[in-house]
């Protein structure tokens, strides 16, 4: 019986390996135990790159073990445009369901924070770029009105590409919507900690994400209106190093603190217990 190959040896011992084993950092190109990475809250361990996670990851990192109790889970979008690209717009959102098991893009509900009790709203870059439709909006803004009814901390984490285009100017209305609602929030007397994930960019910047009363962001994280390319020629002129960045946005006194995701439970029971709502 002849000997195997070096090249059917290879291939025998990548099959011992099960799929999902390792994972390679997008920034640095570190190849990184899978356990290793998830016990690490999704943080490279070589450069710290704060990696995308999932809204469901982000709660359960966030939020005391089985304390969260989601609000208007089952409320689904849907298509009042009729709207086709290179698909219809409902066909991308059933497969967009399929694939992330959600129903939408967000995540709200109650929850506490070493035990401090608050309405928690999270976006998902993994549905559709965490793009704000309807359903998002509207989740939110019932989310808002229950911590203004209730007299609870109210923190959202946003991670977003911005509106969603497939609704057109029912997305651009949640702008409005989301905002008036804090409004009535701060009114009240609310607290309102917003978390600026990478990316936070268009009509989720241009509303509530930058509305918090305290504003957190992780480390290196895209934080902006329009792209930088879009910008640049705009304007027509270079644009200075690291523009867009949290680091950038905390010199500039857009954000008041950068937080790494392993602080940030800490960081917000401590506002929270600071502000004494």
């Amino acid at each position: 019986m002849p000997e195997p190959t070096w090249t059917e040896t290879q291939v025998a011992a990548k099959r011992a390996v099960p799929d999902g084993l390792w994972t390679q950092c997008p920034e640095c190109g570190e190849t990184i135990f899978r356990k290793s990475l998830e016990a690490n809250l999704m943080v490279c361990p070589k450069c710290d790159h704060h990696m995308r996670i999932s809204a469901r990851r982000r709660i359960e990192q966030l939020l005391d073990p089985g304390t969260f109790e989601p609000m208007d889970a089952d409320m689904a979008p849907m298509d009042p445009l009729g709207f086709v690209d290179q698909k219809p717009y409902i066909d991308r959102l059933r497969e967009t369901q399929r694939k992330s098991g959600e129903v939408d893009g967000i995540q709200t509900g109650t929850g506490f924070v070493k035990g401090r009790k608050l309405v928690v709203g999270v976006m998902d870059f993994t549905f559709m770029a965490g793009s704000m439709g309807s359903v998002v909006g509207e989740r939110l803004t019932r989310g808002i009105e229950h911590a203004t009814d209730h007299s609870l901390p109210l923190v959202i984490v946003s991670c977003s590409g911005g509106a969603r285009m497939q609704e057109s100017g029912f997305s651009l209305m949640q702008m409005a919507k989301t905002s008036a609602a804090l409004a009535r929030f701060d009114d009240a007397g609310g607290l309102y900690v917003s978390v600026l994930a990478d990316p936070t960019t268009g009509g989720v910047t241009a509303s509530y994400a930058m509305l918090g009363d305290v504003i957190l962001a992780e480390p290196k994280a895209l934080i902006g209106f329009a792209g930088p390319r879009v910008i640049a020629q705009t304007i027509r002129q270079e644009l200075p190093e690291g523009f867009q960045t949290a680091e950038f946005l905390l010199k500039a006194g857009f954000v008041d603190r950068i937080v790494h995701r392993a602080a940030l439970r800490t960081e917000i029971s401590r506002v929270i217990d600071y502000s004494g709502k």
